[in-house]
């Protein structure tokens, strides 16, 4: 078992206050950011947090840290990143700002944020805009830990490669919230490039994968994952070697193979190959879980099939004339 592994043996132990600040993170996935800051972290290289949302995800990970032996509250900092405002491209809900509060005129609950972290505002540096902006493409620091909670985009998650995953070591952990999104297949395939330098840390964390940086990175690895340099049937390929490697969530109920394989037919949809899209995403009806809940999935993906101009059976024998 990784020694990541081995928290997942401490959950029943953890009791988390019971007002945290909201978030869409699940019970699981806070009690872990929680054990991996008490038990994990040090704090010598940086501790990032991308997508920090209403502040849910970052109270529990900096409880961790507030109560771990070896976190130097006066050298260690958690940096959290995010628009910390509500409105079109931030992913925000208004279930952000505070109950009876309004956003500030900018649509920024940025001061709620601050007033529900307020116990570690000490070590806690916030970074709030377009991660493009507030995140430097100069600084080549190490990074001790990455949850990523914020790559709901291509757009982004090449910031988060460019500018974080390219500064991983040995010893980096990453957790990955939105491994369960189908439409997010760049954090499925990039996994996947990763797998010879990893040690994932056990069955997914509801929504999260976690893993452990165990060897050095080459750079044409990470430099194919920065300018996403595959092609499309290599992009399935690494999705199907973590399917070889994960299953269903610790608590068996998100049957983590299917929902790859749905992420492999929005691979084939962004690259506008909508037949083979749908080809891959019809049969996966049957799967009680993503019918329950990837209805629209399904239905994005039979649309944009159904849309595409059909060749007629002449429109293929004049093809076939003509190659003659």
């Amino acid at each position: 078992m990784t020694k990541l592994g081995q928290l997942y043996s401490l959950f029943d132990s953890v009791k988390l206050p019971e007002n945290l600040p909201y978030t869409q993170c699940s019970k699981w996935e806070l009690k872990f950011l929680y054990l991996v800051g008490r038990h994990h972290l040090t704090g010598q290289d940086r501790i990032v947090e991308l997508g920090s949302g209403g502040g849910g995800s970052t109270y529990a990970l900096a409880l961790g840290l507030h109560e771990s032996p070896v976190f130097d509250e006066m050298t260690g900092r958690l940096h959290a990143y995010d628009f910390f405002r509500v409105g079109k491209g931030t992913y925000a809900t208004e279930k952000f700002l505070d109950p009876g509060h309004e956003a500030a005129d900018d649509n920024s609950f940025l001061d709620d944020f601050k007033r529900r972290l307020d116990p570690f505002l000490p070590f806690l540096e916030i970074h709030a805009g377009d991660l493009w902006q507030t995140s430097d493409p100069k600084d080549t620091s190490p990074v001790e830990f990455l949850h990523i909670d914020i790559a709901k985009t291509d757009r982004v998650f090449q910031c988060v490669s460019e500018r974080f995953l390219t500064r991983m070591r040995p010893g980096t952990v990453v957790l990955h919230q939105d491994f369960a999104g189908p439409r997010l297949p760049w954090l499925h395939h990039s996994t996947g490039a990763l797998l010879p330098y990893i040690e994932i840390a056990g069955p997914p964390i509801r929504s999260t994968l976690a893993f452990e940086v165990t060897e050095p990175i080459p750079d044409d690895v990470m430099k194919r994952i920065t300018e996403d340099d595959y092609t499309v049937d290599e992009k399935l390929a690494l999705i199907s070697a973590v399917q070889d490697r994960i299953d269903r969530d610790h608590t068996g109920g998100i049957p983590f193979k299917s929902v790859l394989e749905m992420g492999k037919a929005f691979v084939c949809h962004y690259d506008g190959q909508h037949k083979r899209a749908w080809s891959i995403a019809k049969p996966l009806q049957t799967d009680e879980y993503l019918s329950r809940t990837r209805a629209d999935h399904f239905a994005q993906l039979k649309k944009a099939y159904e849309a595409e101009p059909k060749v007629t059976t002449m429109a293929r024998l004049k093809k076939l004339v003509g190659k003659k």
